[in-house]
């Protein structure tokens, strides 16, 4: 059996007493913490109390189905049957433990077919309406438990009004302080403020758009190409992803680094627009070390998993919580010889600016340590700076007096308290 660490079976513990208590639970916990984990010791269980249930792991996309599938093995006896439901493969039998889309299950569910325990993975695609919520429905006499790293959604919808308030969490600034995720040197670079508006932005209220159309001065790709040569060269055995704004905006970013420096020129784009076959040879390569680089846009946001990362580069705009915790979540897995991931943030928004504030403090508080200092290390070893501590510094003083301001939306109205200082 597999052997779990003590806040993963303290989980599966919470998670299966909900289940008894209420019949549905919700999971959270920081990637790379093992919900995949917990919810195969969570189904084990179910299994061996009751041998002859059907259980139901359901996931919003194949890729992840598949790597469900193998990763459920370690848990279950080898008596106990498992089969893959999708678009291109339905098996003969749906006895054991079955893992599908929830398109292809929503079929087969409407034929009749019920399981006795559902775990629905990446929970925040759980809407009020839509598939999920379907299946959910169709199948209300199964007991249902959600797991997922990142539990808001963009439409405001609470997942806890299907699941219940969650039977456990542990976020990223208590999994790195406890040593279970690797320890952060995140810098902020927001040397591209425009100065002469700062002395004047509390005069007026503006929008976040706004905000950030004029306070954030357009910074070139060659010189975060300079900053990004730094810190590769600091780092041992180096393995690198580059969020970037847009599908041209990552070949582009490519093809710049593959010839700004002979160590990068297997520097390699991926993206939703290539064939899948080739970003799964990409993938290996990339999990290889043959190649180095790899941008993207959003193809690392979810269910892929290469503990090797060391080194993140954010040069896009996102102002979603979740898709912030989902990237800076690919470098966060331990590995043997990774002493630390380091994350270049070439600021454009300041919720980016107010979302990393929020897990400095959080691992400040954890720590007892004083939040004040800016370079402060944190979390055991983490640490969370500003290019300019200056600019640091008047951020900070900002960004506490507006509330809410790391999941506000774009046409939000923000007033900050006067510039002082900065004559």
């Amino acid at each position: 059996m597999y052997e779990l660490r003590k806040y993963q079976e303290a989980a599966a513990d919470r998670v299966e007493a909900d289940l008894a208590r209420n019949r549905r639970s919700l999971l959270v916990l920081a990637t790379g913490l093992g919900k995949t984990v917990v919810g195969g010791e969570v189904i084990r269980r179910h299994l061996e109390q009751t041998p002859e249930a059907r259980v139901l792991v359901v996931a919003h996309i194949k890729e992840l189905v598949e790597q469900l599938e193998k990763a459920l093995w370690r848990h279950l006896d080898k008596s106990v049957s498992t089969q893959v439901l999708t678009g291109e493969v339905k098996p003969q039998s749906f006895e054991g433990v079955t893992v599908a889309t929830v398109d292809s299950v929503l079929g087969l569910v409407r034929t009749g077919w019920r399981p006795s325990l559902i775990m629905i993975d990446e929970t925040h695609h759980v809407g009020e309406t839509g598939m999920f919520a379907k299946l959910l429905d169709m199948c209300s006499g199964a007991m249902q438990f959600g797991v997922t790293a990142t539990p808001w959604r963009g439409d405001k919808f609470d997942i806890t009004a299907r699941f219940g308030q969650p039977s456990y969490t542990m976020g990223i600034a208590q999994g790195m302080a406890a040593g279970y995720l690797a320890k952060v040197e995140y810098r902020m670079y927001v040397d591209n403020l425009d100065w002469d508006f700062v002395r004047h932005i509390s005069e007026h209220g503006y929008s976040v758009k706004e905000l950030n159309r004029a306070l954030f001065l357009p910074q070139r790709d060659e010189e975060i190409v300079d900053q990004f040569r730094e810190a590769w060269r600091e780092i041992l055995d180096p393995r690198a992803i580059v969020f970037c704004q847009t599908i041209e905006h990552a070949e582009r970013m490519a093809n710049l680094l593959a010839g700004a420096d002979q160590s990068w020129r297997r520097a390699a784009f991926l993206h939703s627009g290539l064939p899948r076959q080739q970003r799964q040879v990409l993938l290996n390569a990339f999990r290889l070390g043959r190649v180095p680089i790899i941008t993207c846009v959003d193809v690392f946001n979810e269910g892929v998993d290469v503990p090797d990362v060391n080194l993140i580069a954010f040069l896009r705009v996102t102002h979603s919580r979740r898709i912030f915790v989902q990237q800076l979540g690919r470098g966060l897995r331990l590995r043997e010889g990774k002493a630390h991931l380091k994350v270049l943030d070439f600021v454009t928004d300041v919720r980016r600016v107010a979302a990393g504030l929020d897990l400095k403090r959080s691992l400040a508080a954890i720590r007892g340590g004083d939040v004040e200092e800016l370079d402060l290390p944190l979390g055991g070893g983490a640490r969370i700076s500003f290019s300019d501590e200056t600019a640091g510094s008047l951020l900070d003083y900002w960004i506490q007096d507006a509330a809410d301001l790391e999941t506000a939306a774009d046409e939000v109205r923000l007033q900050f308290p006067t510039a002082v200082g900065l004559n």
